[in-house]
């Protein structure tokens, strides 16, 4: 990719010429002509062509509106193609919106709606190939690959073993280096005696990992972390998959990772940081949306009637809170309607002991009604309708304890139900719920998340009916 001020040039102008292209090509009398007879909706319209003065100050106020909106990405930054193409049409979205409304004004010099429908198609199209193109330049020198890790001798082992150009490594700061000044580096190998050789060597310490991804351009990353940590190594893989670029890691941190399954046998290994491909996320989230959506505006009476019933109950807040985790080892806060009485000292768990119980709170939690409230946290893009349901961060350590690859569920977003709930596989079986929730990973799409939500929502009422026949032989 570009960097520095040859990208901020490259943007402005670039952003600055198509701009002025698109409204000068959106006056063109053929293309006009095609609109207001082609097009339904605004076939009613008659074409107006922009000349001479006029064309001038469209051309001069639509250029100054999207440089204005487009300021926010003329920063160099790494990013997935489809993160870049959101973030442009995004700015485009605001820039048209900004150009509509000067439309209406009556003043000398306002937008004929015409123009602003074709300048619209055009800077869509035109606008996320440039940032494309600028934000994801293909390398002229093979690729080119940054080794991060916390220890000399493991950064080494990993180097040696891969087979390819090391353009240089990011370590915490040792005696011998004394800083994250780039400057204040290392000879190229990395301990006495190394076989391995860098091209730019030590290139500063672990906080240095993303301004060095800009720097030399690097397109892939190789973790050499002496364990699979949450803050340091997942820290690492949320970088990379932040920045659109590739990662790789030993073989010996496999158990904790989803691994590319074209990555071969060697000792190095491609780590799937999007196990799915961008069409399925996109739908997916577009699904998420819908369903979140509508469930909350049909669930309102609803809401509102158990939030009334949980006051009036006095057993404390309408709603509990409790961390959980995220994409790559982060966290989020859920929050469910309260189903138990705060304990004494703080509410720390979720333990369905007697002192605790309410039976209103038995009721939500056998109707599943407590759960309404991630639906938000759907909308909000914290969750997903489908997928690992996220579990107490407090806990992730024991689950570790006894499924060695729990930690393979990190690598996509948590859902409100999952492969594992429809099967009745809890917390209580970490082994068979990693199971469950890999196989979803590794088969998710569109289809398969509606027969999962179709499947637990015959379950909901299933559970329900039960309710009401355990009342019945009261």
């Amino acid at each position: 990719m570009l960097t520095g001020w040859r990208y901020r040039l490259t943007g402005v102008v670039g952003v600055a010429a198509l701009a002025t292209l698109s409204v000068y090509v959106a006056n063109l009398p053929l293309l006009q002509a095609i609109l207001t007879t082609h097009v339904p909706i605004v076939n009613r319209l008659d074409p107006i062509v922009l000349t001479g003065n006029g064309l001038r100050w469209a051309v001069f106020i639509s250029t100054a509106i999207v440089l204005a909106s487009f300021v926010p990405l003329f920063r160099p930054e790494p990013r997935r193609v489809l993160d870049v193409v959101f973030s442009v049409e995004k700015r485009v979205v605001f820039a048209v919106c900004a150009m509509a409304t000067l439309g209406y004004f009556k003043w000398s010099h306002r937008l004929p709606r015409q123009t602003v429908i074709l300048t619209t198609v055009l800077l869509s199209i035109t606008l996320p190939a440039l940032f494309v193109a600028i934000s994801r330049a293909p390398s002229m020198d093979g690729e080119r690959s940054l080794v991060i890790g916390d220890d000399p001798a493991n950064i080494e082992h990993v180097a040696d073993v891969y087979d390819g150009p090391m353009l240089g490594y990011v370590a915490p700061p040792t005696p011998y280096r004394s800083g994250d000044d780039p400057t204040d580096r290392e000879p190229a190998t990395v301990t006495d005696g190394g076989r391995t050789v860098f091209e730019h060597g030590y290139v500063g310490g672990l906080s240095r990992f993303e301004d060095a991804v800009r720097e030399y351009n690097v397109d892939s990353a190789i973790l050499a972390f002496e364990t699979a940590d949450r803050a340091e190594f997942f820290g690492a893989l949320h970088s990379c998959h932040e920045h659109g670029i590739d990662a790789k890691a030993h073989v010996d941190h496999v158990d904790s990772l989803l691994v590319d399954p074209t990555s071969g046998d060697g000792p190095i290994v491609d780590i799937d940081l999007d196990p799915w491909d961008p069409q399925d996320r996109v739908i997916k989230r577009l699904f998420d949306v819908s369903f979140a959506g509508t469930a909350l505006l049909v669930l309102a009476p609803v809401i509102l009637l158990i939030s009334l019933a949980i006051k009036l109950e006095g057993n404390g807040p309408i709603l509990f809170s409790q961390n959980r985790t995220y994409r790559f080892g982060d966290t989020f806060t859920v929050y469910k309607f309260r189903t138990l009485k705060p304990e004494p000292e703080g509410e720390v768990g979720t333990v369905f002991d007697d002192g605790r119980r309410t039976r209103l709170g038995d009721f939500l939690r056998m109707t599943h009604l407590d759960e309404i409230p991630q639906l938000w946290s759907i909308l909000v893009g914290d969750m997903s309708v489908v997928g690992p349901r996220p579990a107490q961060t407090d806990l992730e350590d024991d689950f570790e304890n006894e499924a060695a690859t729990w930690k393979r569920r990190w690598f996509v977003k948590p859902g409100l139900t999952g492969l594992a709930q429809i099967h009745d596989a809890t917390s209580q079986e970490p082994s068979l719920k990693i199971d469950y929730d890999v196989e979803y990973i590794r088969r998710q799409s569109f289809t398969f998340d509606v027969k999962i939500v179709l499947r637990q929502l015959w379950q909901v009422a299933r559970d329900v009916a039960s309710l009401g026949e355990d009342d019945h032989e009261v």
